[in-house]
């Protein structure tokens, strides 16, 4: 089942997501994230982004061949925990699917450990760096309620602000379903 993509403004961005209690089968819900992913050319989506205020997000970084180690870079993260970030900070160009059609230079640190469980609820502490902690970290930062746009300058903010505000009221063109916090 594709899932509408919630739209910047609506509360439920700005929630820390409830952990997930432990062996909940949510198999179901993490295919139709992945196929909600898909269907908006996304490479990460995180469940507060389809309205579920839960520790629960996907990414799929296989689209993005041309960078080394993507290719099986697929899988669930539930509940997950950063436990560490290092490293120089690299700046990159992110988006965002609750965002649409904004693009800004984000900096963000090379490296991360995070202790999460899959679908299967098998323990992971994994280590990420490049690429695939980037995606991770754009990810885990929904459902701490955190959103790319709050790395900005205040200047930037307010060039932004009318294009945030068109996005909050479904005043925007997207290839995909959304939820307009002010339509609601």
């Amino acid at each position: 089942m594709i899932y509408p993509i919630v739209m910047y403004g609506d509360p439920v961005l700005r929630q820390r997501g409830k952990d997930i209690e432990q062996g909940t089968d949510i198999k179901q819900l993490i295919a139709d994230m992945m196929e909600t992913m898909h269907a908006a050319n996304g490479i990460g989506l995180a469940a507060p982004q389809i309205g579920k205020g839960i520790r629960l997000f996907v990414v799929d970084g296989s689209s993005l061949e041309e960078e080394p180690g993507m290719e099986n870079f697929k899988k669930a993260f539930i509940n997950p925990q950063i436990l560490e970030e290092t490293g120089t900070p690299w700046d990159f160009e992110e988006g965002c699917l609750s965002i649409p059609n904004i693009r800004e230079k984000i900096s963000r640190k090379e490296k991360l450990k995070i202790r999460y469980y899959d679908e299967d609820w098998n323990l992971h502490e994994d280590t990420f760096d490049g690429m695939q902690a980037r995606i991770i970290q754009h990810e885990y930062d929904h459902i701490e309620g955190k959103m790319f746009v709050d790395y900005l300058t205040p200047l930037k903010k307010r060039l932004l602000k009318s294009k945030l505000a068109d996005i909050s009221k479904g005043k925007v063109d997207t290839e995909y379903r959304i939820i307009a916090p002010v339509k609601r």
